[in-house]
């Protein structure tokens, strides 16, 4: 494993451990705050936090995989575990924004037909506002740190870490009204959590397209490919570039691209050009870009 890879892998780990850490007592704190405080709001979002738990140990194993160097068996390296761990997280949000809205379709059923929900106690309505501070800091940390790395695993962690931010600000909503206004607002609980649970599977739906489209060698998209033919014909002697192939690999990405050149350039000459076209490459898209170049003279 090269030096930047494990680094690279180290500072995943960290940056997950702290979300582990947050989450597991998170968790604790709004489990005992809903059992105590009569609340089922919070014991549901007590569930949704220790889901979070689960995608901290899904992206802290496949980091591991995904920083291994390349192999016989894996040419391009192992940089789409990262990404099956993306679209796992995003399945995970998808099916806690599942259980979500089901609980929320029941509880505005109850209220519908005459019934009442229980009045929370203090110590839910406290455990919603830390948890949505935390959270909210959480996530801010994670998706900075994700995007520093081009980590979509984390990313996508950190998007899970905000969905339980959006689901712990709909708690607070319904505990506040149901603690405040009375038993005839209490229906406003099961209504903010049906709306945090369409955010979740837009977040959802969004990280798993994006997934779906790694897995299945989409392009990169076309202001990009722009830039890399505008990189590639930097130099004058380098001319027509066709055939452009790009796919993202994990955090990594790869470029195919054939050019033509002087007909009677040496090939030192040649191979030399090449160089200077991976070297910017790689100066723009980062070292662990995979780059295949090839020559042609010119017709």
């Amino acid at each position: 494993m090269s030096n930047e890879a494990e680094i690279r892998k180290r500072k995943i780990y960290h940056v997950t451990f702290v979300g582990f850490v947050v989450n597991l007592v998170l968790s604790l704190l709004k489990l005992a705050a809903g059992v105590l405080g009569r609340s089922g709001a919070m014991v549901a979002d007590a569930v949704h936090s220790f889901s979070d738990l689960a995608t901290d140990v899904v992206v802290i194993a496949f980091a591991r995989i995904s920083a291994k160097p390349r192999d016989p068996g894996h040419d391009y390296g192992h940089g789409k575990y990262e990404t099956l761990a993306t679209i796992i997280i995003s399945l995970a949000l998808g099916v806690v924004g599942a259980g979500i809205l089901l609980n929320s379709i029941e509880g505005i059923r109850v209220v519908v037909e005459g019934g009442s929900l229980p009045r929370p106690g203090a110590v839910a309505l406290i455990a919603a506002v830390v948890s949505i501070l935390a959270k909210e800091i959480l996530y801010r940390y994670t998706v900075r740190e994700g995007r520093a790395l081009q980590s979509p695993s984390v990313v996508a962690n950190a998007w899970h870490h905000r969905s339980d931010a959006l689901s712990s600000l709909g708690t607070l909503a319904g505990i506040g009204c149901a603690y405040f206004l009375g038993a005839k607002w209490r229906i406003a609980d099961p209504i903010a959590a049906l709306i945090v649970a369409v955010f979740i599977f837009k977040i959802a739906f969004d990280l798993i397209r994006t997934g779906l489209g790694e897995l299945l060698e989409q392009s990169l998209p076309e202001d990009v490919e722009q830039e890399i033919l505008a990189i590639v014909t930097s130099n004058p002697e380098i001319r027509e570039p066709h055939n452009l192939r790009t796919r993202r690999i994990g955090a990594s990405i790869a470029i195919e691209v054939h050019v033509r050149m002087d007909g009677q350039m040496t090939v030192e000459h040649s191979h030399a050009l090449t160089v200077e076209i991976e070297r910017r490459l790689r100066a723009r898209f980062g070292e662990g870009t995979m780059i295949a170049i090839h020559v042609e003279p010119v017709k």
